[in-house]
C-alpha cells in the first residue's frame, strides 16, 4: 500500500475514534477521556499490522462495536473501554494480566468474560457452546460482557458480505439460534431485529431481498396512508395540550416473513406491516396515567380489536418492557397497531438493560430482568456435562411471552406462556416441584400437563414418595424446570450406566474378548444406539436382544468388512475446496443423504452436515434443524450446491398445505392440474372440510424448486381464494 493510502487510513482512523468520543459524551465523567484514550493507544498498538476479511484496519471493528455499546445501548466508560480491548488478549501478545495493571479489575474481568475458550473439547461437546456457556457464566457478576458480546456481533454482521459461503451460514445461523433471542430477552429491540433481518439476508437470501423489495415498492404508498392516519391523532393530542412524539414505522423483514408463515398469507395480505408510536413526554409519577389518557384519544377516533389490546404497564415483560399495544380499525379498512409508551419507557424499550440500570430506583428489585437474571443464575449454579444441552436449556425462555399466575396466598408467578402446572410447581420451589403430583388450578384438580392460563390461581399437591421421569419432559416448558428433571434423570441413568457397564464386562470376558473402546463402538454401531452410556443402560435393563450373534462373532465381522473395503473415513473435503457438489458423478469421495426433517430438493439453498457414521446430512439453510446445528457445530458444517437444476432420474418428495373455501369440485380440479395435466405423483392426499372451508395436506414427487413453484402458480389460479404454501415432510 502507497503512503497516500496509508495516509488516509491513519485519518480515517482518527475521524472514527472522534466520533465515538462525541456519541460518549452524555455518559463520560471527568478523567473518562483519558482512560478511553488510554484503550484506543493500546488496541491500536496491539492491532496495528491486522486487517479484516474485507481488507481494512483491523481497529475499524473494536472502535464501531465500542461506538454501537456508547450510542444504541447507552453504556458508559467501562463498556468503551472494554469493547475496545475486547480482541486483544485473545488475538495479540497482550495478556490478562497487563490489562489488570493498566485498566483494573474490573476492565480485566470482561475482557476475560468476552475472551474465547482455546484448547481441546470432547467430540460429544460444541466448541461454540463451551464458549457461550463460558461468557454465560460471567453473567452472574457482570451482565456488561454479553451486551458487549452483543455489541461485537452485530457489527460482525453488519460486515459479514467479507466472510466466506461457510462462514456466513455459520454465524447468521449462530446469531438466529442464540443471539437475537439473548437481545430480545435483554430487553434489546432494535439489536434484536437488526440481528433477525442479518441473520436472514444470509439463511435465505430470495426470501430476504423479496420482502425488501416489495417494502421499497410500496414506502411511498404506506407513508401516504401513517400522514393520513395520524393527522386526526396531531389535531386531537394538540387540543388537549400533550407532549409528544409520534411516528410510524415498518416491521421488520423477519417479523414480516414469520406472519406469512404463520399466516400462511402472502406478503399483500400481511395486514399489519407497519406500527404507529405515541411517545408520551410525562414524568415517573404520572406517565400510567398519561399513557392510558392517550389511549382513549386514539380510541376515541379508532376502533379497537378488543382482542389485540395489551397492557404491558400494568404489568411489564420479563425483559422490562413497558407499553401499551392495540390494533384500531384505520381509514380503507385497514388495521393498525399503535404503541403508547413514555420517554422513559421508550428508551428501555430500545436500550433495554442499560437503560433499565440507569432509571432504577433504590434498592428496587421486582423488575422482570432482575428476576429472570436469578433463574440464570439459578441454571449456571448446576452445570450440566453436555453443553448443548445446557445452551437448550437456557434458550427455553429466551423468546417466550408471560402469563401472570397466583398462589393461594396471591403472590403472582410470571411464566412463559403454554406453562403447566409441573412448570408453576418447580417455579415455586425445585423441591416443589420434584414431589408434586398434581394441582388445583382455581379449586380444580388438574394433572401436570394442565395448560395455565391468565390469572389462574395454583396450589401444588406434593407427595415424598413422588420423583420426576422422563415423561414430565413432555409438558415443562421452562428451562428451570428442564433443567431440573434432567439432572434427576441424567444422576439415574449414570447409575444404571455403571451397573449396565459391570454387566457388559461379565459377557465380555465370558466370551474371551476384551472390553476395549473400539469394541464398544463397534456395539453401539450394531445395536443402534449413540453412545456406550447407552450400550450399558440398555444391558443393565435387560434390553440387548436375545438370540442375536455373540459379541466376538460381531465385532469379528465388523473387522472383517473394514479389512474388505479399506478403511476409509469419509473426508471432511472434497476435491472442490470443501465444497460437496449433489449429484456430481464424477466425485463420489463423500457419501450424502438427504435429510428428512426438511427435505431439501433442487434449487432449495443448502447446507451440508457431517454425522458420526453417516457421512453428509444434506438440509436447508433455512431448516430450524440446521440452523441449530451450525451454530453448535459449526466445524462441521461443509459448503454444499447441486450440480444443476435437476437430479437425472431422481425424484423428490415435498408437501403442500392448501387452504380455501370449500366448493363442489374443487378438490378434484386441484388433483386433475397435478396428476393428469401436470404428471406430477401424489404420494399421499387428505383434504379436511371445516364450516366452509378446507385444509388439504399433500406430498408430491417433483424434481426441483422451480417445478414445485411453477405446481404453487398452477394451484393457485385455479381460484383466487385458494392459499398454497410448502410444509416440511414431518409436519405432513
Amino acid at each position: 500500500m502507497d503512503e497516500a493510502a496509508l495516509e488516509e487510513e491513519k485519518l480515517e482512523i482518527i475521524r472514527r475514534y472522534r466520533q465515538l468520543l462525541r456519541v460518549s459524551l452524555k455518559t463520560r465523567e471527568e478523567g473518562d477521556g483519558r482512560l478511553i484514550r488510554k484503550a484506543f493507544d493500546m488496541s491500536l498498538e496491539a492491532h496495528r499490522d491486522m486487517r479484516r476479511k474485507s481488507g481494512e484496519p483491523y481497529i475499524y471493528h473494536p472502535i464501531a462495536v465500542a461506538r454501537i455499546a456508547a450510542e444504541e445501548i447507552g453504556l458508559g466508560t467501562t463498556s468503551i473501554v472494554c469493547a475496545l480491548l475486547h480482541d486483544v488478549v485473545e488475538d495479540t501478545e497482550i495478556t490478562l494480566e497487563t490489562i489488570e495493571k493498566e485498566f483494573g479489575s474490573k476492565v480485566a474481568y470482561i475482557i476475560d468474560g468476552l475472551t474465547k475458550i482455546s484448547g481441546i473439547h470432547g467430540q460429544s461437546n460444541s466448541p461454540q457452546a463451551e464458549n457461550f456457556r463460558h461468557m454465560l457464566l460471567t453473567l452472574s457478576d457482570d451482565v456488561r460482557v454479553i451486551l458487549i458480546k452483543l455489541c461485537d456481533r452485530l457489527h460482525n454482521m453488519r460486515t459479514l458480505e467479507h466472510m466466506s459461503a461457510k462462514g456466513r451460514l455459520k454465524i447468521a445461523s449462530e446469531t438466529m439460534y442464540l443471539y437475537a433471542p439473548l437481545a430480545h430477552r435483554l430487553g434489546l429491540y432494535a439489536v434484536k431485529t437488526e440481528l433477525e433481518d442479518l441473520s436472514l439476508k444470509y439463511t435465505e437470501p430470495d426470501m430476504y431481498e423479496f420482502i425488501r423489495r416489495k417494502l421499497r415498492e410500496s414506502k411511498e404508498q404506506r407513508t401516504k396512508y401513517i400522514r393520513g392516519f395520524i393527522r386526526p391523532l396531531r389535531n386531537e393530542l394538540a387540543r388537549v395540550n400533550v407532549s409528544y412524539e409520534i411516528k410510524g414505522r415498518p416491521k421488520s423483514i423477519f417479523s414480516i416473513l414469520q406472519k406469512m408463515r404463520k399466516q400462511g398469507v402472502e406478503f399483500e395480505q400481511v395486514y399489519d406491516l407497519f406500527a404507529i408510536r405515541i411517545i408520551v413526554d410525562s414524568d415517573r409519577k404520572h406517565e400510567k396515567i398519561d399513557c392510558w389518557n392517550v389511549y382513549s384519544i386514539v380510541t376515541s377516533i379508532y376502533r379497537p380489536n378488543p382482542d389485540r389490546l395489551r397492557d404491558w404497564i400494568s404489568n411489564p415483560k420479563g425483559n422490562g418492557y413497558e407499553s401499551l399495544h392495540t390494533t384500531v380499525m384505520g381509514p380503507k379498512g385497514k388495521w393498525v397497531e399503535v404503541q403508547i409508551r413514555s420517554r422513559r419507557m421508550d428508551e428501555i424499550a430500545e436500550k433495554g438493560y442499560a437503560a433499565h440500570w440507569r432509571y432504577k430506583e433504590g434498592n428496587q428489585s421486582d423488575n422482570g430482568l432482575d428476576n429472570w437474571l436469578s433463574r440464570v443464575r439459578e441454571i449456571l449454579e448446576n452445570p450440566q456435562d453436555n453443553a448443548i444441552d445446557f445452551l437448550d436449556d437456557f434458550k427455553l425462555n429466551l423468546f417466550s411471552e408471560e402469563i401472570f399466575v397466583f398462589t393461594p396466598k396471591g403472590d403472582v408467578k410470571k411464566l412463559p406462556t403454554n406453562s403447566t402446572a409441573l412448570d408453576f410447581a418447580f417455579e415455586i420451589h425445585t423441591e416443589v416441584g420434584s414431589q408434586c403430583i398434581g394441582a388445583k388450578v382455581n379449586n380444580k384438580l388438574v394433572p401436570l400437563s394442565h395448560t395455565l392460563k391468565n390469572g389462574d390461581q395454583v396450589e401444588i399437591i406434593t407427595s415424598a414418595r413422588q420423583k420426576p421421569n422422563k415423561g414430565w419432559l413432555e409438558y415443562v416448558v421452562t428451562g428451570k424446570a428442564k433443567t431440573k428433571i434432567n439432572q434427576v434423570l441424567k444422576e439415574e441413568k449414570r447409575k444404571k450406566a455403571e451397573d449396565g457397564k459391570e454387566i457388559l464386562a461379565r459377557k465380555f470376558r465370558n466370551q474371551k474378548i476384551q472390553m476395549t473402546t473400539e469394541n464398544l463402538r463397534i456395539l453401539c454401531l450394531y445395536f443402534g444406539v449413540q453412545s456406550e452410556a447407552d450400550l450399558f443402560v440398555l444391558a443393565a435393563d435387560g434390553k440387548l436382544p436375545k438370540g442375536e450373534k455373540s459379541f466376538k462373532s460381531v465385532i469379528h465381522d465388523h473387522k472383517e468388512k473394514v479389512t474388505r473395503r479399506g478403511d476409509r473415513p469419509a473426508p471432511v473435503e472434497n476435491k472442490k475446496a470443501g465444497e460437496l457438489i449433489i449429484g456430481d458423478h464424477i466425485d463420489g469421495s463423500l457419501k450424502y443423504s438427504f435429510a428428512k426433517c426438511c427435505s431439501p430438493i433442487p434449487g432449495d439453498d443448502v447446507v451440508g452436515f457431517i454425522t458420526v457414521g453417516e457421512g453428509v446430512k444434506i438440509h436447508r439453510t433455512n431448516c430450524k434443524n440446521a440452523i441449530r446445528l451450525m451454530s453448535n457445530y459449526g466445524y462441521r458444517i461443509i459448503n454444499a450446491r447441486w450440480a444443476g437444476q435437476k437430479m437425472a432420474d431422481h425424484s423428490f418428495s415435498a408437501g403442500l398445505e392448501i387452504t380455501g373455501i370449500d366448493s363442489v369440485g374443487l378438490v378434484s380440479r386441484i388433483t386433475d392440474i397435478i396428476s393428469k395435466e401436470l404428471k406430477i405423483n401424489m404420494n399421499s392426499i387428505s383434504f379436511t372440510a371445516n364450516e366452509g372451508t378446507f385444509i388439504g395436506n399433500l406430498v408430491l414427487d417433483v424434481d426441483s424448486r422451480g417445478h414445485l413453484d411453477s405446481l404453487i402458480e398452477e394451484i393457485k389460479n385455479i381460484d383466487p381464494y385458494l392459499q398454497v404454501a410448502r410444509t416440511d415432510l414431518n409436519e405432513v
